[in-house]
């Protein structure tokens, strides 16, 4: 059964307006998507090897249990081949890499190349330090899949270190016609799923059993620009 959540308290609106401040300032200017366990799963393996450091996080005064999402490791930032160019290149460049496969491991700039406007939470829990990101092609035609075209894992260790330790995974695909009024909640195997949409996408948030269902509300509904989290250039 599905429900819809209720207008939150004015002291968590004051807090999430905060937050995107904080963001804005940082860097400057079908039916519901199913099989979500399984393949959420499907979503965030993959075959990739980097090193990382893990980074200072800033947590929002007065919010407890998350962190800023800006401030995490984007473990595909830099990815080697990286492409730069308008939707349908970076599309078939990052398809060259990795053919055939289904999903394509793809850095923060690729992602907002190729799906303009696209959003992602905020804040996340304050157990997370790592977010993969991932485009997710039709193989037949070698396009992105119209059901959902993106993929991000929220992960607490380094990403495909430890089998599905992710705590949270977040789907993103073009949202058509369907319209969903507010965000609608279902519990599903293994954990929590969050769908909504806003301009051109749906969003699907599938949260791990474990997972507090508060924080899998708060990142829903701490959604902003993704383009805003883009790292500064060098």
């Amino acid at each position: 059964m599905t429900t819809i959540r209720s207008l939150q308290s004015i002291r968590r609106a004051v807090v999430l307006i905060s937050i995107f401040a904080v963001l804005a300032t940082a860097c400057g200017d079908a039916g519901l998507l199913d099989g979500v366990g399984k393949r959420s799963q499907e979503a965030v393996l993959g075959d990739v090897s980097t090193s990382s450091t893990i980074p200072s996080i800033s947590t929002p005064e007065e919010t407890l249990g998350v962190v800023l999402s800006r401030d995490l490791i984007w473990y595909n930032d830099g990815i080697e081949g990286e492409a730069s160019g308008e939707k349908n290149y970076i599309v078939a460049k990052v398809w060259e890499r990795a053919s055939q496969q289904r999903f394509h491991q793809a850095s923060r700039r690729e992602i907002v190349q190729a799906l303009p406007n696209l959003s992602f939470p905020g804040l996340v829990p304050e157990e997370v330090r790592f977010v993969t990101s991932q485009l997710v092609y039709d193989t037949a035609s070698a396009l992105l899949d119209a059901e959902f075209s993106a993929a991000f894992g929220l992960w607490p260790v380094e990403p495909y270190t430890v089998q599905d330790a992710n705590v949270a995974v977040l789907r993103v695909g073009e949202a058509g016609e369907f319209r969903i009024d507010g965000i609608v909640s279902d519990v599903v195997n293994d954990g929590l799923s969050l769908s909504w949409t806003a301009g051109d996408y749906r969003y699907e948030l599938f949260c791990r059993t474990g997972l507090v269902d508060e924080l899998c509300w708060q990142m829903a509904e701490s959604s902003t620009s993704l383009t805003a989290m883009l790292p500064t250039s060098t």
